[in-house]
Order: structure tokens, then C-alpha cells, then sequence
């Protein structure tokens, strides 16, 4: 019935002018029916009906002003070509400018070499080719780069010709003046954990001294510490040519070392000027001289800290106090400091 009711309001909307016959119509059926109209089931019907009347009208008006749209096939995305961002196609800027040059230590130990003479202080003088100084606060050893001198007191090798004259050139060159070092571009240590250096006094090479006197051969030569291999040798080869030092006996000074099988267990000296004697004079009467009684040899000292209290700075041989027990690097000069 309400399905009817509903048909029957649609119609009424579509065809206004009609509404008072369809009415009369409706009425007409209701009698003949026989259909007890309840007023409170009536008035039910009628707000159902002008609910759906309203209902009718809303959804008319809507297809006048938007009618439904026709279903369109959404845009298939085509891919996008990668695109350079700005940060992207901007230049790069050039971070080697930015960048802070390092700032090398005080006292470098393990960087490139350098020309600067650090001056150090000395501390003992070992051998011909060795030195200890400070260095760093703390005690160090110091072998000479590109040379080699004899030895005076080695373990296996004992002592060799020259080495006592090496050492004693040596001590006198590092005692002259200020000490300095200066480092090459490669290890500065070798395999005994000694410093590798070249030595000035008073910006003078030591080690160019030693070769140009006969005292040293070019040696030990690994690259790239070989700055100032050229200037040794050829001070080297002049003192071939004059044949001083350890180049006076022959097949002495090798490339490998020094032969001492070719110095026939007779130790070489190295040749002194002569000394001029002036002719004798008239003879003149001697004065009689009074004999002075030779110092004899018997002052003794239990060891160098006793000998010190007397002689602070050592004794040399010839000394009465003197004690080859304590001249142990056999420089002929006992408890020395």
C-alpha cells in the first residue's frame, strides 16, 4: 500500500494540474475498498509521503544542476625523466680551498725531511760516526748519514786502524761550535732505533770534514736519504787521490767495509810533518840542573768516583792515576765526564 501511496506521489509531482482528479480517484478506491482510514496511521502516511515528496525533489534539482558525469578513464602517469636537482646541477665548489693546511709539529719525528738545522745538545761523543744528544727530553743516539769511520772498540770487528783517529777528529769537529742536525726525507731511524742525520758545527758539515781528511767512506747509502751523496764522494774521491787516512793502505777501504787482513796486524800511521831542527849553536856551558824526582806511580784510586773527587774531569794516560780499567771506550783518557 505504501509502495502504491509513493508511485502515486511521484506522479502527482510530474503532473501538478492532475493532482485534483487523481485525488477524487484515490478516495473513490478507498471507498469501494472498504479501508478504514486510521487519522493517526493517515498522518504517519502523510509525512512518509511528503518525506519521500521532498526526497523526489532534491534528487530532480540535483540532476538539473550537476547531471552525473560520464566515467572517464584515469590518466595513466607516464615516468618521469629524472630530473638533476639544484643542488645537483649546481658546480661543485672546490673543497681544496676550504680546507686548513696542516700545521706540522714542533719537533716532528715521522714526517718528510726538511733543510732546517734543529740545534740540539750534545751528551757524549761515541765514535767516529756517533754521537748521543738530547733530543725531544730524552737521551738519544745519533749515527752520521752516508758514512762509515773504523771502529774503536766493537764487540766482533775490535778495534781498527783509524778508528782511535776518527773518534779523536770527531770529538775535536763537535766540541768547535753550535751543534745542529738536519734530517733527510726518509726513516729516521735505523734498525738499532738510533737517529739518522747529517751533523753541522757551525753550519759546517762533519761528515763532508771526515771524508775530505781520510777519515770516513761514502756507505749505507738507501735512498731517498741520499741528499748530499754527491758532495761526499767527490770529497771522498780527493782523498783517494792524496791517499790520506784510510785510503794511505791499499785494499784497506771497501765498498763492504774495512779489511783489516791487509793491514798484516800492523796498525798504519798517518804521516806527521817533520819537525825543523835549527842548527846547533856554539857550544855553551850546561848549567848544572838538579835532578827533579819523577813522579812515581803510586797514586791509586779504588775507581772513577774516587779519582774524580781529586780529578773531576779525568786523567790522560801517562798519568800516575791513570787506570786502563777506567779508559773503558779506550780513548786514552780515564773518567772522563
Amino acid at each position: 500500500m505504501v509502495g502504491l501511496i509513493g508511485v502515486l506521489v511521484l506522479f502527482i509531482l510530474r503532473k501538478p494540474k492532475k493532482i485534483a482528479g487523481i485525488l477524487t480517484g484515490v478516495g473513490f478506491a478507498m471507498v469501494i475498498t472498504g479501508v478504514a482510514i486510521d487519522p493517526t496511521i493517515e498522518t504517519e502516511k502523510a509525512e512518509t509521503a511528503n518525506e519521500a515528496v521532498d526526497t523526489a525533489k532534491k534528487l530532480t534539482e540535483s540532476e538539473k544542476k550537476d547531471p552525473m558525469p560520464v566515467a572517464v578513464a584515469p590518466d595513466i602517469e607516464k615516468p618521469l625523466k629524472e630530473e638533476k636537482t639544484v643542488e645537483e646541477t649546481k658546480p661543485v665548489e672546490k673543497q681544496s680551498a676550504k680546507l686548513e693546511k696542516p700545521v706540522p709539529a714542533e719537533n716532528p719525528t715521522n714526517s718528510n725531511g726538511t733543510t732546517n738545522l734543529l740545534a740540539v745538545t750534545l751528551v757524549k761523543i761515541i765514535d767516529g760516526d756517533t754521537i748521543k744528544i738530547m733530543y725531544n727530553g730524552k737521551e738519544q743516539n745519533v749515527r752520521y748519514l752516508l758514512i762509515d769511520t773504523p771502529e774503536t772498540n766493537h764487540p766482533r770487528l775490535g778495534k781498527q786502524p783509524f778508528g782511535d783517529e776518527a773518534k779523536q777528529r770527531n770529538i775535536e769537529l763537535i766540541h768547535s761550535g753550535k751543534l745542529e742536525i738536519e734530517f733527510d726525507i726518509g726513516q729516521r731511524y735505523d734498525k738499532y732505533d738510533r737517529l739518522l742525520a747529517y751533523i753541522y758545527v757551525d753550519g759546517k758539515s762533519v761528515q763532508e770534514t771526515l771524508l775530505e781528511e781520510g777519515l770516513a767512506r761514502v756507505a749505507y747509502v738507501y735512498p731517498p736519504n741520499t741528499r748530499y751523496l754527491d758532495p761526499y764522494e767527490k770529497a771522498q774521491e780527493k782523498a783517494k787521490e792524496q791517499k790520506l787516512g784510510i785510503w794511505s793502505i791499499e785494499n784497506y777501504a771497501t765498498d763492504t767495509g774495512f779489511n783489516t787482513d791487509k793491514v798484516a796486524n800492523e796498525k798504519p800511521v798517518t804521516p806527521k810533518p817533520e819537525k825543523i831542527t835549527p842548527a846547533p849553536a856554539a857550544p855553551v856551558q850546561q848549567p848544572v840542573v838538579t835532578p827533579v824526582p819523577q813522579a812515581t806511580e803510586t797514586e791509586w784510586f779504588q775507581n772513577c768516583t774516587e779519582l774524580r773527587k781529586k780529578y773531576p774531569n779525568g786523567v790522560a794516560k801517562g798519568h800516575p792515576a791513570y787506570q786502563s780499567k777506567m779508559d773503558r771506550d779506550g780513548d786514552n783518557f780515564a773518567c772522563e765526564r
